[in-house]
Protein backbone atom coordinates (compact mmCIF):
# COMPACT_ATOMS: atom_id res chain seq x y z
CA UNK A 1 0.00 0.00 0.00
CA UNK A 2 2.68 2.11 0.74
CA UNK A 3 4.11 2.01 -2.83
CA UNK A 4 0.85 2.96 -4.01
CA UNK A 5 0.42 6.12 -2.10
CA UNK A 6 4.01 6.97 -3.37
CA UNK A 7 3.17 6.07 -6.85
CA UNK A 8 -0.37 8.60 -6.49
CA UNK A 9 1.72 11.16 -4.80
CA UNK A 10 4.39 11.28 -7.47
CA UNK A 11 1.75 11.79 -10.20
CA UNK A 12 -0.23 14.68 -8.95
CA UNK A 13 3.38 16.18 -7.88
CA UNK A 14 4.27 15.62 -11.62
CA UNK A 15 1.25 16.52 -12.80
CA UNK A 16 1.34 20.42 -10.44
CA UNK A 17 4.90 20.73 -11.31
CA UNK A 18 3.89 20.60 -15.10
CA UNK A 19 1.09 23.43 -14.51
CA UNK A 20 2.60 25.51 -12.27
CA UNK A 21 5.90 25.50 -14.62
CA UNK A 22 3.97 26.77 -17.63
CA UNK A 23 1.44 29.18 -15.64
CA UNK A 24 4.45 30.94 -14.60
CA UNK A 25 5.36 31.28 -17.69
CA UNK A 26 2.51 32.18 -19.22
CA UNK A 27 2.18 34.70 -16.60
CA UNK A 28 5.60 36.37 -16.75
CA UNK A 29 5.94 35.35 -20.64
CA UNK A 30 9.02 34.00 -22.16
CA UNK A 31 12.24 34.97 -21.69
CA UNK A 32 15.81 33.60 -20.96
CA UNK A 33 15.79 33.01 -17.18
CA UNK A 34 13.98 29.72 -15.95
CA UNK A 35 11.07 31.05 -13.71
CA UNK A 36 8.62 28.38 -14.07
CA UNK A 37 11.78 26.01 -12.55
CA UNK A 38 12.46 28.06 -10.14
CA UNK A 39 9.03 29.32 -8.38
CA UNK A 40 8.62 25.38 -8.65
CA UNK A 41 11.52 24.64 -6.50
CA UNK A 42 11.31 27.60 -4.11
CA UNK A 43 7.49 26.41 -3.77
CA UNK A 44 8.07 23.32 -3.16
CA UNK A 45 10.99 23.42 -0.70
CA UNK A 46 8.58 25.92 1.68
CA UNK A 47 6.29 23.02 1.27
CA UNK A 48 8.71 20.69 2.12
CA UNK A 49 9.89 22.26 5.18
CA UNK A 50 6.52 23.69 6.38
CA UNK A 51 5.26 20.26 6.25
CA UNK A 52 7.69 18.49 7.87
CA UNK A 53 7.66 21.06 10.93
CA UNK A 54 3.85 20.41 10.80
CA UNK A 55 4.09 16.08 10.48
CA UNK A 56 7.22 16.22 13.02
CA UNK A 57 5.35 18.29 15.99
CA UNK A 58 1.94 19.14 15.19
CA UNK A 59 0.50 16.50 12.93
CA UNK A 60 0.68 12.87 13.09
CA UNK A 61 0.40 11.26 10.15
CA UNK A 62 1.19 7.45 8.69
CA UNK A 63 4.03 6.33 7.01
CA UNK A 64 1.79 5.66 4.30
CA UNK A 65 0.95 9.55 4.13
CA UNK A 66 4.18 10.82 4.85
CA UNK A 67 5.41 8.57 1.18
CA UNK A 68 2.91 10.06 -0.48
CA UNK A 69 3.67 13.63 1.08
CA UNK A 70 6.77 13.79 0.72
CA UNK A 71 8.54 11.10 -1.44
CA UNK A 72 5.34 10.83 -4.16
CA UNK A 73 3.99 14.73 -4.46
CA UNK A 74 7.29 16.66 -3.15
CA UNK A 75 9.72 14.45 -4.64
CA UNK A 76 7.91 14.61 -8.12
CA UNK A 77 6.89 18.09 -7.56
CA UNK A 78 10.48 18.98 -7.07
CA UNK A 79 14.09 16.70 -5.74
CA UNK A 80 15.88 20.67 -4.68
CA UNK A 81 12.79 20.09 -1.67
CA UNK A 82 14.69 17.17 -0.20
CA UNK A 83 17.95 19.11 -1.33
CA UNK A 84 17.43 21.51 0.82
CA UNK A 85 15.90 19.65 4.00
CA UNK A 86 18.68 17.68 4.01
CA UNK A 87 21.49 20.29 3.86
CA UNK A 88 19.47 22.71 6.30
CA UNK A 89 19.53 19.80 8.60
CA UNK A 90 23.37 19.45 8.35
CA UNK A 91 23.89 22.65 9.11
CA UNK A 92 21.38 22.85 11.81
CA UNK A 93 23.18 20.42 13.42
CA UNK A 94 26.67 21.49 13.53
CA UNK A 95 27.95 19.65 10.31
CA UNK A 96 29.23 22.80 9.04
CA UNK A 97 31.83 21.45 6.91
CA UNK A 98 29.48 18.23 6.23
CA UNK A 99 26.76 20.51 4.68
CA UNK A 100 29.28 22.36 2.56
CA UNK A 101 30.68 19.17 0.81
CA UNK A 102 27.25 18.29 0.15
CA UNK A 103 26.28 21.63 -1.13
CA UNK A 104 29.57 22.01 -3.01
CA UNK A 105 29.26 18.04 -4.40
CA UNK A 106 25.71 18.48 -5.13
CA UNK A 107 26.07 21.20 -7.79
CA UNK A 108 29.35 20.34 -9.51
CA UNK A 109 28.63 16.38 -9.84
CA UNK A 110 24.91 17.06 -10.60
CA UNK A 111 25.85 19.91 -13.46
CA UNK A 112 29.04 18.05 -14.56
CA UNK A 113 26.77 14.89 -14.87
CA UNK A 114 24.22 16.50 -16.42
CA UNK A 115 26.77 17.92 -19.05
CA UNK A 116 28.00 14.19 -19.47
CA UNK A 117 24.62 12.66 -20.24
CA UNK A 118 24.30 15.75 -22.86
CA UNK A 119 27.84 15.29 -24.15
CA UNK A 120 27.53 11.74 -24.65
CA UNK A 121 23.84 11.95 -26.28
CA UNK A 122 24.75 15.14 -28.93
CA UNK A 123 27.61 12.65 -29.91
CA UNK A 124 25.24 9.79 -30.68
CA UNK A 125 23.30 11.93 -32.52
Amino acid sequence: MEWLMIGAGGFAGAVARSMLARLVTLWAGEWSFPLGTLSVNVLGSFAFGLLAAWFTGRVAVSPEMRGLVFAGFLGAFTTFSTFSIELLDLLRGGQHLTGGVYLGASVVLSLGAAWLGLSLGQASQ
